[in-house]
């Protein structure tokens, strides 16, 4: 009976998405909130006609043959704002990064509790005047509150400031699931709410920075808490435009908090990455272009699912060096030129270098692709 029901339950499900899939085929913008749930639930043939989908929007939005790519360096602000003897200065850091080619250095943590209240400015202030050539992309919503707490002014206005310092553009992580039970029940009820996300990003667009848009999933959200989380950052695009990409990432087991075993620990199938960045694709047609596969979060033959399921970019090369101090998660995790190469000819794309905002770098700053570039 228990077979029964659940070979009649998964029927009904594959005859909900394939309905969908008739539907968003023709205008995505008019799927109901349950119809994107049913596509996020596809399977086998389903749901290689849903990548398919979103592959062939991918196309139509962004350079059809182009994998792009950003070259950058990650700093973890509260080791390089240590005074530690053993870490190297930012702009040595900085210095160390252009020489190796990179346009961008992203960096996010709060700087330590001791610090001055001024410390946020004066990293942008170093970075930005020994490499004023680096796009300097740093300080997630938490950061930016806990610089404004600290100097006693509005978010608006030490965003102003930071962009005058040398601040480029924003993280948007932290977002995690833009639900506020999701975001008590991941943090153990520390989380800020979403109102704080919001109007941190928000506050960033309106001061003339542009920021990255983020989904973490895979724990104890839903998947009508992924469609939501979706649709709310199309309506913060819509309001301010200032969203360059959008980048989904799943939640490693090994990095899930200790009040989450059990819960938010399990692997996140490969299967619901693709639905979940085809679904992200389709629903963010017309107001993000790119959507990036976070390559660090995933296999390598997942990655090449991903750049054929809607996805165009494939995010940063992480450059090390040899002053690169711990930087997160990420630290140790490169690609370099040659398996960057090997990828796009796997998924029948050419690799294209991009600046963090989506131009094409200085011919200076161009990585030797050899004959791909031309």
């Amino acid at each position: 009976m228990v077979l029964r029901e659940w070979a009649r339950d998964a029927h009904a499900a594959a005859e909900e998405a394939r309905e969908a899939l008739r539907r968003v085929s023709d205008d995505p913008a008019a799927l109901t909130d349950d119809e994107w749930v049913a596509l996020l639930g596809a399977s086998g043939p389903e749901l290689d006609a849903l990548c398919a989908l979103a592959d062939t929007a991918r196309r139509k939005v962004v350079d059809a043959d182009a994998l792009t790519f950003v070259v950058n360096r990650n700093l973890d602000t509260t080791v390089v704002a240590s005074g530690r003897d053993d870490v190297p200065s930012v702009e040595e850091l900085a210095v160390e990064a252009r020489a190796l080619g990179a346009t961008e250095i992203c960096m996010q943590g709060p700087v330590p509790a001791d610090a001055p209240p001024e410390e946020y400015l004066r990293l942008i202030e170093r970075i930005h005047g020994a490499v004023p050539e680096l796009h300097l992309h740093a300080f997630r919503p938490p950061e930016v509150r806990d610089a404004a707490d600290r100097m006693g002014v509005s978010i608006a206005e030490f965003l102003a400031r930071a962009r005058e310092a040398g601040l480029g553009s924003v993280p948007g992580t932290a977002a995690q699931i833009l639900d506020d039970q999701v975001r008590g029940a991941l943090s153990g009820g520390t989380a800020p709410p979403v109102g704080d996300w919001v109007e941190s990003i928000e506050a960033a667009h309106d001061v003339g920075l542009f920021s990255t848009a983020t989904m973490l999933y895979g724990h104890v959200e839903t998947s009508h808490h992924q469609v939501s989380h979706l649709r709310l950052l199309t309506e913060i695009q819509r309001r301010t435009g200032g969203f360059s990409e959008l980048i989904l990432m799943p939640l490693l087991p090994e990095n899930a908090a200790p009040h989450l075993a059990g819960v938010a620990t399990r692997a996140v199938s490969v299967r619901e990455t693709r639905a979940v960045h085809a679904v992200a694709r389709l629903m963010t047609v017309g107001t993000i272009d790119h959507l990036q596969v976070a390559w660090t979060k995933h296999a390598p033959d997942t990655t090449e699912l991903l750049l054929t399921g809607g996805s165009d970019d494939i995010g940063g090369l992480l450059i090390d060096g040899t002053l690169m101090p711990a930087a997160g998660q990420e630290a140790g995790r490169v690609l370099d030129v040659d398996e960057l190469i090997a990828i796009a000819d796997r998924v029948g794309r050419t690799p294209r270098q991009r600046t963090t905002g989506y131009d094409i770098p200085p011919a200076d700053r161009l990585v030797d692709l050899g004959e791909v570039r031309s």
